[in-house]
């Protein structure tokens, strides 16, 4: 295990303890093994290509489909081992830390926003899109952390997962919700306010709510769960093939979309710059506190160790996979360069380097056995 500060606690006065060189090549193994692979590293190219001027150009229709492919293929699956962790379990483990997922689905894209407002002075749009990816998860932030604690011999409870799937929607709805909103307000006091104002108001709730992310993530979600409970193994298999995150398809065109969001980045790179420090900060220190709240709730919930450490992971993680297109369809506004550099350049490695074992020892500073 790594050494690390309990936060809380007066444990240590240090932030991070002192790591050996045993340790420092785990760190090392690990990042090698979660950035140097394809999808990140399309990103990558993306980004490079820009800079250079690179001849790299995705089609408009071909991004979308991909997009409206993600968006199916995560609502799917999620709704499915939520229909499988029902049908073994029923809910009676289940709904305590369901609730409490929820609860932290709602609560962290609402405050990574104000401190995204308020103290990084960032526009509405980029706000609300740096804080829907942070409202949600990522899938490999979450397979690592399952293995971390699995080599401590304190594996998580067997339905984490299907809090991964309930931490998707809700952080993605809140925080698209909030930036549409606020801008049809700010609109609306440009252009006079009043009834009009508050009916533009409703008119935007509504349009976020019933739009295309949101309405194939939780129609999808819906439709995993219905099918998988009534129909047989067998005939569910080849949609489940069709749709799974750890498929051939998906991941192949998941390479595609992160180039595209590679190209789109790049191409607004400086307006990096003028946010730098404070977004490094943010993406570090955002998901110290989130996790936190995440070990904490995790174990009133009842979850053992491994798995308050797991749900402290992953809702201290930020999406580059069901955010951006949800972003980009529904916030166009919003500058992709911040929140895909925020979730996939900072929060990323931090979580895969020091990040989990951190939340180790929050889980157990709180007293999760």
């Amino acid at each position: 295990m790594i050494p690390c500060l309990s936060l809380l606690g007066g444990q240590s006065p240090a932030i991070l303890a002192i790591l050996n060189a045993e340790q420092l090549a785990r760190i090392l193994e690990s990042l090698e093994r979660n950035l140097l692979t394809p999808i990140p590293l399309c990103f990558v190219l993306g980004v490079v290509c820009t800079r250079i001027h690179g001849g790299i150009k995705i089609p408009k229709e071909l991004y979308l489909s991909i997009s409206i492919f993600l968006l199916m293929s995560i609502g799917f699956i999620g709704g499915h081992e939520l229909a499988h962790e029902v049908q073994l379990h029923g809910v009676g483990t289940i709904w305590k830390p369901a609730l409490v997922t929820l609860l932290l689905g709602c609560v962290t894209p609402i405050t990574s926003f104000l401190v995204l407002r308020s103290v990084g002075r960032l526009s509405i749009a980029d706000s609300a899109g740096i804080a829907a990816h942070y409202g949600s998860t990522s899938a490999v932030t979450y397979a690592v952390a399952n293995s971390f604690v699995e080599q401590t011999q304190h594996p998580a409870n067997s339905f984490l997962p299907t809090l991964v799937t309930l931490l998707e929607c809700p952080g993605i709805a809140i925080a698209l919700v909030l930036g549409a909103v606020l801008m049809a307000k700010e609109r609306a006091q440009k252009g006079g306010g009043g009834k009009a104002g508050e009916g533009k108001l409703w008119e935007a709730l509504y349009e976020v709510m019933t739009g295309q992310s949101i309405m194939l993530m939780a129609g999808l979600l819906l439709i995993g769960f219905v099918s998988t409970m009534f129909m047989t193994e067998q005939s569910f298999q080849p949609f489940y093939d069709f749709f799974q995150s750890k498929g051939m398809l998906f991941r192949g065109l998941l390479c595609i979309f992160l180039l595209e969001m590679g190209l789109v980045a790049g191409s607004r790179l400086g307006d990096l710059l003028k946010v730098g420090p404070f977004l490094v900060a943010f993406g570090v220190l955002m998901p110290l506190l989130h996790g936190f709240a995440g070990a904490y709730l995790g174990h009133l919930a009842g979850l053992n160790l491994g798995g308050c450490t797991v749900l402290a992971a992953i809702v201290s993680s930020a999406s580059y996979i069901a955010a951006p297109p949800a972003v980009r369809l529904t916030l166009p506004e919003a500058n992709p360069t911040l929140s895909i550099t925020a979730a996939l350049a900072i929060t990323f490695p931090f979580n895969i380097a020091l990040g989990i074992p951190i939340y180790y020892e929050m889980a157990k500073w709180c007293g999760a056995t």
